[in-house]
């Protein structure tokens, strides 16, 4: 059965393949995990730390290694976004368990995941997402307007965070 599409249809059909195509490619979606310049995925919050291309891929990575995912949303022109990169390449302790007892994503465009946004799409701000897939909106920086805003004094506070998020997944396995 065969019958041509016209007008908004047509137009959401071609989105949509679009889309497919672009997410899924020709290697089943592989190529969300390996990428041929990790270093790029970085953005400058950590050169030595292992950073994913999509939250799909991290995702996949949570479900394999049973690690906890932080996922760290920013703009590249937004100075707050600038000042909590600087703040977080520069602490010795959140770069180690951000490599260590990490899956790890930035992103500068938002998720299809609403939950990821649970107070708001603003910049910037982290999350974790436990080794069950469940985000954990338990864990917040100290903003009651921003509740997941971390700002450059709030390292102590994030390092905090990252180890009641690490002992969460431990004893919730």
């Amino acid at each position: 059965m065969t019958r041509s599409l016209k007008g908004p249809a047509a137009m959401l059909y071609w989105v949509l393949l679009a889309l497919f195509i672009t997410s899924y490619g020709t290697d089943g979606g592989k190529e969300n995990i390996t990428v041929k310049n990790p270093s790029q995925l970085s953005r400058g919050w950590g050169p030595k730390i292992k950073w994913l291309k999509n939250y799909i891929a991290a995702l996949d990575v949570v479900k394999k290694t049973h690690k906890p995912l932080m996922v760290i949303h920013h703009l590249d022109n937004c100075p707050f976004s600038q000042a909590l990169k600087k703040a977080f390449v520069a602490d010795k302790t959140i770069q180690k368990m951000a490599k260590e007892s990490f899956v790890m994503l930035n992103v500068v465009e938002e998720t299809e995941d609403a939950n990821l946004a649970a107070d708001g799409y603003y910049v910037p701000r982290i999350l974790f997402v436990d080794s069950t897939l469940r985000v954990r909106v338990d864990v917040t920086g100290k903003y009651n307007n921003r509740l997941y805003t971390y700002g450059p004094d709030d390292m102590e506070l994030l390092a905090d965070n990252m180890k009641k998020v690490k002992a969460l997944v431990h004893n919730e396995l």
